[in-house]
């Protein structure tokens, strides 16, 4: 066991990364249930928030290219040549795993922490639109189309009158 990582309350944006020194025919079963919180030594993770796998997987891509691309990490966080020596079982822990609660890790002595990255967001910030078509109710008023108002009375006459053929034919059934 190593010294205990702190997890803030309602810590937003992070993932943390670390290498399994395990044996691959054992890191399979590190994707069942609450194998991840043994190996992170709490409780109450969700476990859609982690990832468990080789990285051989990624093919030509490499750890370096999945977190700068596929988990938004900035280039500048990453040290891609330290990322490429990494050759066995990762695992992936975001923010949201810890589902806004404060948590003490005490991680297990075949986790080796890689790097805790801040994951690039999204500037949702604009400047206000001052325009006269922005203004609220600033769309020309139209008078209500006399042609939809025939068809709107046309469709009611219709439906009454199978209704009350309908209500008549029940009644008729019934008598």
């Amino acid at each position: 066991m190593s010294d205990p990582v702190t997890v803030d309350a309602n810590e937003f944006g992070y993932l943390r990364v670390y290498a399994l020194d395990i044996a691959p025919e054992h890191a399979r079963f590190l994707r069942e249930p609450g194998a991840a919180e043994q190996l992170l030594g709490v409780e109450g993770l969700e476990s859609r928030e982690i990832e468990i796998f080789p990285v051989w997987d990624l093919e030509g891509f490499g750890l370096h290219g999945y977190l700068s691309e596929g988990c938004g990490i900035p280039e500048d966080q990453l040290d891609a040549e330290a990322l490429d020596k990494i050759m066995g079982w990762v695992m992936l822990v975001r923010s949201a795993a810890f589902r806004g609660k404060a948590m003490d890790l005490t991680l297990d002595s075949r986790l080796e922490p890689v790097g805790c990255y801040r994951e690039d967001r999204t500037d949702w910030s604009a400047e206000p639109l001052i325009t006269k078509s922005a203004a609220p109710y600033s769309a020309p008023r139209t008078p209500p189309c006399e042609a939809r108002s025939k068809a709107v009375r046309i469709g009611f006459a219709i439906f009454s009158i199978v209704m009350i053929a309908l209500i008549a034919g029940v009644l008729w059934l019934i008598l």
